[in-house]
């Protein structure tokens, strides 16, 4: 085997991003020559994490399969969220915690996927399995993805495996949880200075639902005033979107992080899903979503069932 590629999906989060520095550092104990990369740079977030422990952020590619053949993913499988040659390369592995879509190989692989709010949280295991140290500047941006992806345990998707992995790897990082843990999420609510094709970019996935494509973007803050203060100039570049990729209905998930409570703004059609998915009305194209925060748990099974309809 040459050397190997580890990656998480495109418009990469903290935990899609400091997977594959853990998911990297672990094959490489295990004799694997393997780097781990990023379909993008990091967002604020991110950057916060990787700079408080002292990380360099992955060099970042768009397409592989002129470098290398083999690659192992993290934090998605689906396709379309994937290196744009991914269907040239040779998958060795999956690391995930989301649903299986969209995905075949050639060859057997390795495939590890659970239902827990974090994929760090599956790559810490993988660790204690094969009974090898985590650094500490590692076990601090894998904590650092559980913080992000749980909203500090805040989540549905949140699960007592997350938990108990978060506070394992603050001892491992030396750092206090819930202190760290909302200096980092403050890090990534200073939207004020980002376009909004920035903003729509920042976290962002789409989704196939029965004929049509679904684009589905979530920023966090803390005041969902400042952000909906754009809203014609939103609105306008999320037609735009729909325009130049080919996407038939999008969707923007702004969560205040403080109370868990999420606007969602459309953009697109078939806009009667988005009334069936959630039991609401749209209003000047909004729709105030209470305890709604995670787009893998509240959104995605939601928009998919009404689709399937």
């Amino acid at each position: 085997m040459g050397k190997v590629l580890i990656f998480g999906h495109q418009n990469p989060d903290t935990d899609a991003i400091g997977a594959a520095i853990a998911f990297a550092n672990l094959q490489k104990e295990l004799g694997v020559d393997a780097e781990a990369v990023a379909l993008g740079t990091p967002n604020e977030e991110t950057q916060f994490a990787l700079d408080h422990f002292g990380l360099t952020a992955p060099r970042v590619v768009d397409k592989i399969a002129a470098e290398i053949s083999d690659v192992m993913l993290v934090d998605h499988n689906e396709f379309q969220q994937s290196v744009a040659d991914i269907e040239e390369l040779n998958i060795l592995a999956v690391v995930d915690h989301h649903r299986i879509a969209n995905f075949q190989t050639a060859n057997p692989l390795y495939y590890r996927a659970e239902p827990v709010g974090c994929t760090s949280t599956i790559v810490l295991k993988l660790y204690k399995e094969n009974t090898i140290a985590i650094p500490a500047k590692i076990a601090g941006m894998m904590l650092s993805a559980i913080v992000s992806d749980t909203l500090l345990f805040k989540s549905p998707t949140c699960t007592q495996e997350d938990i108990d992995a978060a506070n394992e790897l603050a001892q491992i990082a030396n750092v206090d949880l819930n202190g760290y843990g909302l200096d980092l999420l403050k890090a990534g609510t200073n939207l004020g200075d980002k376009s909004e094709a920035e903003l729509l970019d920042l976290d962002a996935k789409s989704f196939p639902m029965a004929d049509k494509t679904v684009r589905i973007a979530q920023v966090n803050t803390v005041d969902l005033d400042e952000v909906f203060a754009r809203q014609e100039a939103l609105r306008d570049a999320m037609l735009a979107e729909n325009s130049e990729n080919g996407y038939d209905l999008f969707l923007l998930l702004v969560t205040n992080i403080l109370n868990s409570d999420s606007e969602l703004l459309v953009a697109g059609e078939p806009r009667a899903m988005v009334t069936e998915a959630f039991n609401v009305q749209l209003k000047n194209d909004r729709a105030f979503l209470p305890g709604v925060v995670s787009r893998k748990k509240q959104v995605v099974p939601q928009l998919t069932a009404a689709f399937d309809k």
